[in-house]
């Protein structure tokens, strides 16, 4: 915690894109040092959560308090010195193809905190070791490695400048159930051995049991359920029971247009 409050808390935010409501009020804390993972359907509000906490959308209403700051109308200066908090592994590892894997990893670190390029190639190699890729990988391109070591890089990546808060869009997705296993393993030592706080959303359970402290399900823009990860085959809950056992039948409706 910090100064009592919770590292990030959401209280109250909505989004409406036109006449579609995609958070409805949504009342979030994730505590400091811990790792809270959100489930949720395609299209529920995850990843647009995850924006506005960032500040690349401001919510219609509602505040987002982060180290017990209001965050939601920063700008200028104090929003780049905001946002050095953040680090982020997204969905796809989001690399640039034209860079080598350690530019890729050191990408914030020059261009964002105006790192030398050979401090910055040290760094990424030693971020690299964590994530257990070796230096040799480091003058390869993105398009040389299969689809977990680009992961491995992209968490290399979103740990390179030893943020505070990491954010993870999906970890697993595309990945095969063993190397998906790999990366998880790589996300709780690496982010535990850190004591970095964690938001991640995904639709895999296995990725969520193994790496969340408090799982959060969100359903039509709103938190249906938060409780302590290993509480969730007890919820109580039938929307969570449908969506953890992936039943068709249930109070989650899909539309399906016939």
């Amino acid at each position: 915690m910090a100064n009592g409050n919770p590292k990030v808390e959401l209280r109250g935010v909505k989004k409406r894109f036109g006449s579609k409501v995609v958070l409805d009020g949504i009342d979030l804390t994730l505590e400091a040092g811990k790792s809270l993972v959100v489930i949720g359907g395609s299209g529920t509000g995850k990843s647009v959560m995850i924006k506005c906490v960032l500040g690349i959308l401001r919510p219609d209403e509602g505040q987002i308090f982060v180290d017990g700051e209001e965050v939601t109308r920063l700008s200028g200066r104090a929003r780049e010195a905001y946002l050095r908090k953040f680090g982020m592994l997204f969905q796809s590892a989001a690399l640039f193809d034209s860079l080598p894997v350690w530019e890729n990893v050191a990408f914030g670190l020059i261009q964002g905190h105006g790192m030398k390029r050979r401090a910055a190639r040290e760094v990424a190699v030693e971020k690299l070791a964590k994530v257990g890729l070796g230096a040799d990988v480091a003058d390869l391109s993105p398009a040389e490695l299969s689809g977990g070591m680009q992961k491995r890089v992209g968490l290399a990546r979103a740990i390179a400048a030893d943020p505070e808060i990491i954010f993870f869009d999906e970890p697993t997705t595309g990945l095969d159930p063993i190397m998906s296993d790999v990366i998880n393993n790589l996300i709780v030592s690496t982010v535990k051995g850190l004591g970095i706080t964690t938001l991640s959303i995904t639709h895999d359970m296995a990725s969520a049991r193994k790496i969340a402290d408090r799982i959060a399900m969100i359903y039509r823009g709103r938190i249906v359920w938060d409780g302590a990860a290993d509480t969730i085959d007890n919820s109580g809950n039938a929307m969570v029971d449908q969506f953890i056992h992936g039943r068709a039948e249930g109070p989650i409706q899909m539309e399906v247009r016939r």
